[in-house]
């Protein structure tokens, strides 16, 4: 390549990287306060604030944002909806809106990142967590789980409950109420189902299929499995990894017990998709 041409390209790629990012939009879908948001309509929001959030899940560092209370945005929502916060990426986090709508304990942020400030990349080779970013305050007092900070979020919909549009995904219906499969099944929805189809079911493009061909409780003795689930690159590291691990403090050990009951469960109820 002739020189000269090197070094025009070469600066031509510099002057890209140096300009600041694009404006984005949210897509909110929540039937009659459905609307879109674009990034600086957002950052003039009357409720915008600054916040910094210790420990950011994403980041693993403390961390500073302009927020505006993701309770400003759900108008009209009631606490018994359920949501869908969708990523760019394919990550689809399905979130009861009980816990947005808080306005004490456990707080949802939606952070906005400005163009002109983008945020750090979430790794080296990695993207940030913009344009749209679900943080929380306080998340230890709503036991909430890294499933419910979902990054690169693009849109946020209203939408049936899981068990109402898959149910491949249910276990055995006669099972009672108070069985600890069924409670295993809510927290499979809370911390698995962002990421993972089970019998083909989910909306997530992101993980493996967590029963077709094979559920991980068949190639997985008990003790690795909660080690896997607990710290996943314990057991397998590769560059592109991308599962958290869930802390005690996250998903207690009795939780655990349970959520591994309802996969093991549904190792027995197959449903090829």
């Amino acid at each position: 390549m002739d020189g000269e041409l090197l070094k025009t390209l070469i600066a031509l790629g510099a002057l890209l990287l140096s300009l600041p990012l694009s404006a984005a939009q949210l897509d909110l879908q929540l039937d009659a306060s459905s609307r879109t948001w674009q990034t600086e309509e957002l950052l003039k929001h009357p409720q915008v604030q600054t916040v910094t959030i210790k420990d950011d899940v994403s980041y693993k560092k403390d961390m500073t944002y302009q927020v505006v209370p993701v309770a400003a945005l759900l108008t009209g929502l009631k606490p018994e909806d359920h949501l869908q916060a969708v990523a760019l990426d394919g990550f689809a986090a399905e979130m009861a809106a009980a816990p947005l709508l808080n306005k004490h304990g456990a707080r949802a942020w939606l952070a906005i990142e400005d163009p002109a400030q983008p945020w750090p990349p979430l790794s080296a080779g990695k993207p940030g967590a913009g344009p749209f970013y679900l943080v929380w305050t306080d998340p230890e007092a709503g036991n909430i789980s890294p499933e419910q900070w979902p990054f690169q979020v693009a849109s946020i919909k209203l939408m049936a409950p899981v068990a109402q549009r898959f149910p491949a995904l249910l276990p055995d219906p006669a099972l009672k109420d108070d069985d600890p499969v069924k409670k295993g099944f809510a927290l499979f929805q809370k911390n698995c189902l962002a990421c993972h189809r089970l019998n083909g079911a989910g909306d997530a493009q992101f993980g493996p299929d967590l029963n077709i061909p094979y559920n991980p409780t068949e190639y997985f003795g008990a003790d690795f499995l909660k080690r896997y689930i607990r710290d996943p690159q314990s057991l397998r590291q590769w560059p592109q990894a991308k599962m958290p691990g869930f802390s005690a403090q996250v998903l207690p050990d009795e939780d655990l017990e349970m959520l591994m009951g309802y996969l093991k469960h549904m190792a027995g109820r197959k449903v090829r998709p």
